[in-house]
């Protein structure tokens, strides 16, 4: 049984950075996708993790994972034989997910949680090195993304990998903006109307305009979606605050600054989130023996 641990969690540190009213918990929301975690789920995340770090082994690497939510790409990175795993997340919601989850693989003593912020600089200071980090989707949210993704990139080994995921430019920042906040400042009880309305929305317009099935697309979600689920993620993605986004030439310049080479690229559509699989070079001079 996986129990809430602070009932009414809000980002406070993302609140005043960012200057917007937060109502939502994104470990609330992961603590209620745990409830219909099975094996298909386990498996399409692991695909999309393999996926994500284009091929590069997993096997005998560090991993941390910022932002881990639910925990549910931690428990991929240990089923793929990482050497060390680290969760990390602001949320102790989710980090009681990811602790739940831990569990459940055994509670391995190479997997360990921690709660804590990717600005504190004393906190990523703690985390150490590793050759496998991963923040899927995170750090637009955390009210100042480019220090936030800075700071991320401090904990990726000369060598090692960094797969990020950020916001694309959506068709109308203003009104996804809208939206978020409107779901933010209602009231807890009316929230669930919000989402279907907007679920509802979005379902018909894929009817509309490209012909989806409704009913087959929302049965076939995670397939598609690393392993999530459609209602979760409206949820989520109303939820969301603050908001921000970022274009490729963005990241590509980010970079180029600090020194990092962007190996591959996943360009999603507007609105939704690019990956980018970032490579911190090893020093000049390394001898790299495979």
């Amino acid at each position: 049984m996986l129990a809430r641990v602070v009932s009414r969690y809000t980002n406070l540190e993302a609140q005043e950075r960012s200057g917007e009213r937060i109502g939502f918990s994104f470990g609330e929301n992961w603590r209620k996708y745990l409830e219909g975690l099975d094996e298909s789920k386990i498996e399409q995340a692991t695909r999309s993790l393999e996926e994500s770090f284009a091929g590069a082994p997993i096997v005998g690497e560090r991993f941390v994972d910022i932002g881990c939510g639910s925990g549910l790409f931690s428990l991929c990175a240990f089923r793929l034989g990482a050497a060390e795993i680290l969760s990390v997340d602001v949320d102790p919601n989710s980090a009681a997910c990811a602790e739940y989850v831990r569990r459940l693989a055994g509670s391995p003593s190479h997997w360990s949680v921690r709660t804590g912020s990717i600005l504190d600089d004393a906190f990523v200071s703690s985390l150490g090195a590793a050759t496998r980090v991963y923040s899927w989707g995170v750090l637009h949210h955390s009210g100042a993304t480019w220090r936030a993704t800075e700071n991320a990139l401090k904990i990726v080994a000369p060598g090692g990998l960094f797969c990020l995921a950020l916001y694309n430019r959506p068709y109308l920042p203003g009104v996804q903006v809208a939206l978020k906040r409107a779901y933010n400042r209602l009231p807890r009880a009316l929230r669930p109307l919000l989402v279907g309305a907007y679920s509802a929305a979005l379902l018909s317009a894929l009817a509309a305009v490209r012909g989806r099935n409704p009913i087959v697309y929302v049965r076939d979600y995670g397939r598609r979606a690393r392993g999530m689920t459609f209602w979760r993620d409206q949820e989520d993605w109303l939820g969301g605050l603050p908001f921000e986004y970022a274009e490729e030439s963005d990241v590509r310049k980010f970079a180029i600054a600090h020194g990092v080479r962007v190996e591959h690229v996943l360009v999603r559509p507007p609105g939704g989130n690019n990956e980018y699989l970032i490579r911190r070079p090893e020093p000049r001079g390394t001898l790299k023996v495979w």
